[in-house]
């Protein structure tokens, strides 16, 4: 068997039609290869406990479990060695940039041809790094939101849940009920956060998430459990 027929990739997107299409994508690109589908974060974790032999992960930023780049923290905190190309809607160029700075190996428009969706994963399966053509990803950095990034990027998988469940406003003992863990667990989680992002309170982990994430980062309701 030769090594296309044996790759495994999973494509992670809630939305049926782009799933087909990126399949598409996938059998052109790969003949053979083999394609899970999964359409939430809960979905794509268990996938992954399930096969640790997966290749590459095709990951939408926006699904039920996902806010903005929680989803690719997570995936990156829990499998930091599993190639992963973010396809998303939102296609600005600090966006594409974000994702290759939280460790994606590449960006898809949801725009995208599925000729150029193919050529994306050639390239990430050989190695590469792969974004739309004229995105610069040697521009000057905004060095407290870089200096940001990093501190989110040692989040470990159930801090990267936690703070997802802080911009949410839920309190510990929401929390704790969510995750199945006691609240004491909670609290430990969220100092760990707090000394992780160099901030003092949870309210202000939420908003220097949500300047990392843009306007769109939830941040309306923080809760002060």
């Amino acid at each position: 068997m030769n090594r296309q027929a044996q790759t495994h990739i999973v494509i992670a997107d809630d939305h049926p039609l782009f799933r087909g299409a990126l399949r598409q994508a996938v059998a052109q690109a790969l003949d053979g290869a083999r394609v899970s589908e999964v359409g939430s974060l809960d979905a794509l974790s268990e996938a992954l406990a399930a096969d640790s032999e997966v290749d590459l992960v095709l990951l939408d930023l926006t699904m039920p479990g996902v806010q903005n780049f929680s989803g690719l923290l997570f995936l990156r905190a829990d499998h930091p060695e599993l190639p992963v190309i973010v396809v998303s809607a939102h296609d600005d160029p600090t966006v594409i940039r974000r994702c290759i700075e939280f460790g994606a190996l590449g960006f898809l428009p949801k725009t995208a041809e599925v000729a150029q969706m193919g050529e994306a994963i050639r390239a990430v399966l050989a190695g590469g790094v792969w974004t739309p053509p004229g995105v610069d990803l040697t521009a000057p950095v905004d060095e407290e939101v870089a200096d940001m990034v990093r501190r989110l990027s040692t989040l470990t998988p159930q801090q990267v849940r936690v703070l997802m469940m802080l911009s949410e406003g839920l309190l510990n003992k929401q929390i704790a009920y969510e995750l199945g863990v006691s609240e004491a667990t909670v609290k430990a989680h969220v100092s760990a956060i707090l000394t992780k992002l160099n901030v003092d309170s949870r309210t202000q982990a939420v908003i220097a998430a949500a300047r990392v994430a843009g306007s769109t980062w939830p941040t309306s309701a923080v809760a002060a459990g």
